[in-house]
C-alpha cells in the first residue's frame, strides 16, 4: 500500500530529499487559496493508497494556467473520484526527466534504482543498479552506467547535471530505504535535474 501522502512529506524533509512544492487540498475554496500561494502554473493530481498510475486513468490535471481552469480541473477530479485526496503542486520544475527508486529485495535487501525518467522508463528501460547501502562512489557509478549517461553531461540548451548532488540524492534514497526496514519499495519519477538543481515531482513510498 502506498504510505500516507503527509508521512511521505515528512519523510522527504527528514531525509533532506528535494521536493517540488506540494499540498494536499479538500476543497475548491483550499485550491485557490493554496494556488494563490504557489503560483501558476500548477497540476493536479489524485492521490490514493490504492492508485499507482494516475496517468493512465486520467487523474492528472496538467499545465494548469488560471483560476477558472484550477476550478474545473478540481470539480471534474472531485466528481471522478470523490473519496480520494487531490494534490496541488507546482509547474515550474525543467531539465531532464530522470528517476530513482528503490526496491528490496528478500536476500539483498534494498536496492537502489536510477534511470531516464517520465516515459523513457518502459520505452527505453535505460536503468541501473546497486546494493544498499550506496557510497559516494557507487552511488556515481550507478549514476555513470545508464545508456543516456551522455545526456547528463550536457546537451542544446541544458548545462551539465552536478553529478554531486544527483549522487547525494541516491545516498539519501538508500539512507532512507535502510533506516527504514518497513518500506518495501520508493518511486521518484519523475525528478527533474538541471545544473545543481534536483527535485522530485512525483513520489511514492510503499510499504
Amino acid at each position: 500500500m502506498i504510505l500516507d501522502f503527509e508521512e511521505t512529506k515528512k519523510l522527504l524533509r527528514k531525509y533532506r530529499i528535494p521536493f517540488t512544492k506540494t499540498e494536499k487540498i479538500s476543497s475548491k475554496k483550499e485550491a485557490l487559496k493554496k494556488a494563490d500561494q504557489l503560483g501558476y502554473p500548477l497540476v493536479l493530481k489524485v492521490f490514493s493508497p490504492n492508485i499507482y498510475h494516475r496517468t493512465e486513468k486520467e487523474l492528472v490535471r496538467n499545465n494548469l494556467k488560471e483560476r477558472e481552469e484550477l476550478k474545473r480541473a478540481f470539480l471534474s477530479l472531485k466528481k471522478k473520484t470523490p473519496e480520494k485526496g487531490v494534490l496541488l503542486l507546482e509547474k515550474k520544475e525543467e531539465g531532464i526527466e530522470l528517476m530513482a527508486g528503490m526496491k528490496r529485495d528478500p536476500v539483498f535487501g534494498p536496492v537502489v534504482i536510477f534511470g531516464l525518467g517520465g516515459v523513457f522508463v518502459e520505452i527505453l528501460k535505460d536503468i541501473s543498479f546497486a546494493l544498499s547501502p550506496l557510497s559516494r562512489e557507487n552511488a556515481k557509478k550507478a549514476i555513470k552506467n545508464i545508456k543516456g549517461y551522455k545526456i547528463l553531461r550536457g546537451y542544446r540548451n541544458n548545462p551539465p547535471v552536478d553529478l554531486n548532488k544527483l549522487a547525494d540524492f541516491l545516498i539519501k534514497v538508500s539512507k532512507l530505504a535502510e533506516e527504514n526496514p518497513k518500506i518495501k519499495e520508493i518511486d521518484f519519477n519523475p525528478i527533474f535535474a538541471k545544473g545543481g538543481r534536483i527535485k522530485a515531482v512525483d513520489f511514492k513510498i510503499i510499504c
